[in-house]
């Protein structure tokens, strides 16, 4: 019989689920491992939900900054993208995202990166406007 350590607080995703996918062949490498570049947009798009939803409106992507990926991810595999607040600036909003990958045959979950995005509101005409002006 198989029993699975339990997780401590540490090995919990910390911030919200923003969004999940599927890893799927057409996002692989040549070794069969999912490309770095796929798994950052999948973060910048789970980052621009939660910058959405604090602006209350249009957001741009202006820096990533601490990006760590920690185990390659296998294709097949759940990821799970956790987007946690981190700070509000003027027109400013820097949020913390972690990536999580399942495995459907062992269920097994394991973080596979992390980084900070950094995102500015903006109005209609793309020029920055405070966080807390729609």
């Amino acid at each position: 019989m198989h029993c699975e350590m339990p997780m401590t607080v540490i090995d919990q995703p910390q911030g919200t689920l923003t969004l999940q996918t599927l890893s799927m062949p057409s996002d692989t490498n040549p070794l069969g491992d999912i490309f770095g570049g796929w798994l950052l947009s999948q973060m910048d798009i789970a980052g621009a939900i939660l910058a959405l939803e604090v602006a209350q409106g249009r957001v741009t992507t202006v820096a990533i900054s601490g990006m760590k990926f920690l185990h390659p991810v296998p294709v097949g595999s759940l990821i799970s993208c956790y987007s946690n607040l981190r700070s509000i600036g003027r027109t400013s909003i820097r949020i913390g995202i972690e990536v999580w990958i399942k495995d459907f045959k062992t269920h097994h979950r394991l973080k596979v990166t992390e980084g900070e995005f950094v995102y500015v509101a903006i109005d209609d005409e793309g020029k920055k406007r405070p966080v807390n002006e729609i």
